[in-house]
């Protein structure tokens, strides 16, 4: 029988650091500001416009300005104090939250809640940036895994409290405005927080950047194929599959939950990605992580198409769970492949190209699911989205076989 590779493995680690549980704190809130505000922006623009297609502008409103802005987010965060820039990053999302609050209590035009999210796109190409490229200068490689799982296990515990509480806090208020006010005292909360770390890293501010270096990240995924590869299907899966966007429409007009319905769908995802990410950030790493990857995307997929054709509201949360759990294996998988393969000098630049690739399917996802939900319906949105999850699975098995070969993380 073989010696244990790792006898010492403590998958509890990252929790003995200090500077990962600042870290984890601060994401913690910024998480529940992230989720209750979409939720709050999701059932403001449906009740005042009654379109899918509105909501989908939403989703390509916050995908704009991270599309732009990614490349030079990247370098500032290579550049420049990591702390001060996920603090900056915050401060402008403030002033984005206060405008949405006060878009609300004023009942001003739609267009100013479209102005606010385009400010938090801004700010959160940046903040996840810089705030990414931290996590493997302060948790030790071995525990990089453990680490990633972790920080996204608490993450989805603030993606079930932040639906959930704005949910009830519209259905209790009749409005968004208590949600917004909420999450500006919560995003101040967190810069004082990221300021707190004691961990810094200050880059190279004083050599003139090129052209080169600011495309950099973009090199170094190109050249990683297994890192090219998932955030590649994981772009195209979620762009297709995501359900997200039309949430509010399945809880007003499908499944008749309303607005404290809506909550319950919303965080549903996050549910099934606690479990996951509980499970793996107690366990070593995948045995065969390519394989894990392709099952956590296919799964994704087949929980597409039943949530869609779903009329129970409890097998649609149900499906929900799956989905959230699934994506979650997937998403540690990917994330640590790209972390372990990247040197840090390039951290911030390739964390913000990972960023704009989420930030692609997930945005654009929402424009996809609404533009095509207000042409056909959003059953046949949804239940597509999920086929074509399955198709994308068949072809990146194709397109890139170094997924299915990898069994180490952080080697090709």
């Amino acid at each position: 029988m073989p010696a244990d590779p790792n006898p010492r493995h403590d998958p509890y680690a990252p929790f003995r650091l200090p500077d990962y549980r600042r870290l984890v704190a601060m994401a913690f809130l910024t998480a529940i500001v992230q989720q209750a505000q979409s939720v709050a922006i999701g059932w403001d623009i449906y009740e005042r416009t009654g379109s899918a297609l509105a909501l989908g502008w939403a989703g390509l409103a916050q995908f704009a300005p991270i599309a732009a802005f990614f490349l030079p987010a990247g370098q500032i965060a290579d550049r420049h104090d990591r702390r001060r820039v996920i603090a900056a990053s915050l401060g402008l999302w403030s002033v984005s939250a206060l405008l949405l609050a006060a878009a609300s209590h004023l009942d001003a035009h739609v267009g100013w809640i479209y102005a606010a999210i385009v400010g938090t796109g801004a700010s959160l190409v940046v903040n996840r940036a810089a705030r990414d490229a931290m996590v493997p200068k302060i948790v030790p490689a071995a525990y990089l895994q453990n680490a990633v799982a972790w920080n996204m296990s608490i993450f989805q515990v603030a993606l079930v409290t932040g639906p959930a509480l704005a949910g009830v806090v519209i259905a209790v208020t009749h409005s968004a405005t208590a949600v917004y006010v909420t999450n500006l005292v919560c995003l101040v909360a967190g810069a004082w927080m990221a300021l707190s770390i004691e961990h810094r890293f200050v880059g190279d501010t004083q050599r003139p950047g090129t052209l080169r270096e600011l495309f950099a990240g973009v090199e170094h995924v190109w050249r990683t194929k297994a890192a090219l590869g998932m955030m590649s299907i994981d772009l195209f899966a979620v762009l297709l599959g995501s359900v997200t966007a039309l949430l509010p429409i399945y809880a007003k007009d499908i499944l008749h939950v309303g607005p404290g319905g809506l909550g319950w769908l919303a965080a549903a995802p996050a549910l099934g990605a606690v479990v996951m990410g509980i499970t793996q950030g107690v366990r070593r790493s995948w045995p065969h992580a390519g394989r894990a990857f392709m099952w956590g995307v296919a799964v994704y997929g087949v929980a597409t198409i039943v949530f869609g054709l779903s009329r129970s509201f409890w097998l649609s949360l149900a499906m929900l769970v799956v989905l959230g759990a699934a994506d979650n294996a997937s998403a540690v998988i990917r994330q640590t492949v790209l972390q372990l393969r990247t040197p840090d000098v390039l951290r911030g630049r390739v964390s913000a190209v990972n960023r704009v690739f989420i930030s692609s399917s997930n945005e654009l996802g929402a424009f996809e699911s609404g533009l095509l939900a207000s042409l056909t319906s959003p059953t046949f949105a949804v239940v597509l989205g999920g086929i074509a999850t399955l198709v994308i699975v068949g072809g990146g098995v194709k397109l890139f076989p170094e997924i299915g070969r990898m069994r180490s993380l952080d080697r090709e």
